[in-house]
């Protein structure tokens, strides 16, 4: 069975890459438990200082697979997963960015991406909400700002997203971009990084304790009603949906 995920590391930083090209990195309930799983081991591996999250081929994630979507509460769970891991958790983007992928990205302790990448909340176009991903995104967000690309699933580009929140850093080379920020991570105490992060990650982590349930029947509702067969069938279908006007 061909991998989803794949490791290498480099002077004790992790490198996990989305490597589900087929579908465009989409969340599969395959991926999604495969991710879960590298960063368990990531977590209780001491040699790991802190984890890269990138991909392979032009999109970093497509968001939610429609044809084999992940259990809400595995989602909950994975994005929980990353900001509570004691490692600090890198997310390095060269591509696009779509739905469920922002989740993963809010999730992330610091995100860097090129300056070709595209940013885009697209469930409403389906007939959905981005429920579950609001979980990392709105504490980490401009919620004014926000607003527009929730409401309306236009695309947007880095430097958008970094006044967003969504990524702190953008660059033409991203690699570049992040060397100064692996160097840091790598000069810093392990214990020392494990508390901060949890410093910076325990309001995110408030809004699972209290919203989690709430936002997951929401998603399954949703992902389960007449518009959202419409939506998703036009989108395989390469259609208008057939509320468009």
């Amino acid at each position: 069975m061909t991998a989803l995920v794949g490791r290498t590391r480099a002077r004790a930083v992790e490198t996990l890459s989305l490597d589900s090209t087929g579908t465009r990195n989409a969340l599969s309930a395959a991926l999604v438990g495969e991710l879960a799983a590298a960063l368990a081991d990531c977590g209780a591996d001491p040699g790991v200082r802190a984890v890269v999250l990138t991909h392979t081929g032009t999109t970093f994630c497509a968001g939610a697979d429609l044809r084999d979507p992940p259990d809400p509460d595995a989602l909950v769970a994975l994005l929980r997963q990353l900001l509570a891991l004691p490692r600090p958790v890198v997310a390095r983007v060269t591509g696009h960015v779509r739905a469920g992928g922002l989740g993963l990205l809010a999730a992330c302790d610091i995100a860097a991406a090129s300056a070709t990448a595209t940013f885009a909340f697209t469930e409403v176009r389906i007939g959905v909400a981005p429920a579950v991903i609001s979980l990392p995104v709105l504490p980490r967000a401009d919620p004014r700002a926000l607003a527009r690309y929730y409401l309306t699933g236009e695309r947007f580009d880095p430097a958008e997203a970094v006044r967003l929140g969504l990524l702190t850093v953008t660059a033409d080379d991203v690699d570049d971009a992040l060397a100064p920020v692996l160097d840091g991570l790598r000069r810093s105490a392990p214990e020392a990084l494990a508390e901060t992060k949890q410093l910076l990650t325990a309001r995110v982590l408030e809004t699972f304790d209290r919203d989690a349930a709430q936002l997951t029947a929401l998603s399954a509702r949703l992902f389960s009603s007449a518009p959202a067969r419409e939506g998703m069938t036009a989108f395989l279908e390469r259609r208008e949906a057939a509320w468009v006007v």
